[in-house]
């Protein structure tokens, strides 16, 4: 799924007008790269893992081998890593920032804390450049068919700018205003129901499991009445597999939820079946499954009702 844009980015010549450096090569910085160069951008990429690297070279993509290499006369930074602290490390310490155009536009799609995206927004804005909040939602698949749902806050200006890149993206993409931050806040809103509804179909499915029922029919009995959702019929089957492929690890969800849980705290709303979901996930990390696909927060269930032997 390719879609071509015009360059309507920056000040620049029409070369630099269609330059991108896209920071964070991993299993959905990837796609989404990849979609942004067939779209017609130039996209420089850049990630610390080497494997990575190499990857979006294999993809027809152009690779660096440095922050500063990627950035050099970028009038778009696209920020697809991990944490906040890796998107100052990328911007300030390896000096991406300085070496992109002066009215470039930092697009931070990662998911983060809403009062540290601010608080990077603040610093962005004081060198001069320009920023979006814009977390994605939709997994691996979403980005791999580009086809995301993209909030976006921040300066309407730099928003309709890039809207057309946006849109190269995904499917949907959502404006919540001027205040960076508030985008983040939409995806800990999301996430708080993504992780709420994994445990639950967690909970019903090691319930069946203990009881003795045979869990491929439960789990078709389920999926097919008022108690699917999206999380169940996604992960539904993989959570009783014994080691099924990863598309988003339990740790991510350790991180998220507890992005959610600052939220809640920073807006001082009670969010208690957060907080109990968030419990399970970082039990399922504590037996050591951290890195395991997110559906075997299951084990933490099993766990539970087997003792310290799983079953």
């Amino acid at each position: 799924m390719h879609r071509s844009i015009e360059p309507t980015i920056g000040k620049a010549d029409q070369q630099q007008q269609r330059t991108i450096g896209f920071f964070g090569l991993g299993s959905m910085g990837l796609p989404m790269a990849f979609h942004l160069a067939s779209s017609g951008c130039v996209v420089r990429g850049f990630d610390i893992n080497e494997i990575a690297r190499s990857r979006f070279t294999e993809a027809g993509g152009e690779s660096c081998v440095t922050a500063v290499e990627a950035a050099s006369g970028a009038t778009v930074i696209v920020l697809m890593v991990v944490n906040i602290k890796q998107a100052y490390e990328v911007l300030f310490d390896a000096a991406a920032l300085s070496s992109s155009v002066e009215d470039c536009i930092v697009i931070l799609m990662s998911t983060c804390p809403p009062g540290d995206v601010e608080a990077l927004a603040k610093s962005v804005h004081a060198t001069g450049r320009r920023f979006l909040d814009a977390p994605v939602s939709g997994g691996v698949a979403g980005a791999l068919k580009a086809s995301l749902s993209i909030m976006v806050a921040g300066e309407k200006q730099a928003f309709d700018q890039c809207h057309e890149f946006f849109n190269v993206l995904g499917s949907k993409v959502y404006y919540l205003g001027e205040q960076p931050g508030n985008a983040s806040v939409a995806k800990a809103v999301n996430q708080l129901l993504c992780g709420v509804h994994l445990a639950a179909a967690a909970e019903a499915l090691s319930l069946a499991e203990r009881a003795g029922l045979d869990t491929e029919t439960v789990l078709e009995i389920v999926s097919g009445s008022a108690a699917a959702s999206w999380m169940l019929t996604d992960r539904g089957k993989r959570m009783l597999d014994t080691d099924p492929e990863v598309t988003s690890a339990v740790d991510i969800f350790v991180k998220d939820l507890g992005i959610v849980l600052s939220a809640g705290s920073s807006a001082k709303a009670a969010l208690p079946l957060a907080s109990i979901a968030h419990q399970f996930f970082l039990a399922t990390s504590g037996q050591g499954a951290g890195a395991a696909d997110d559906s075997q927060v299951i084990r933490a269930y099993r766990r539970m009702s087997s003792g310290n032997r799983e079953e």
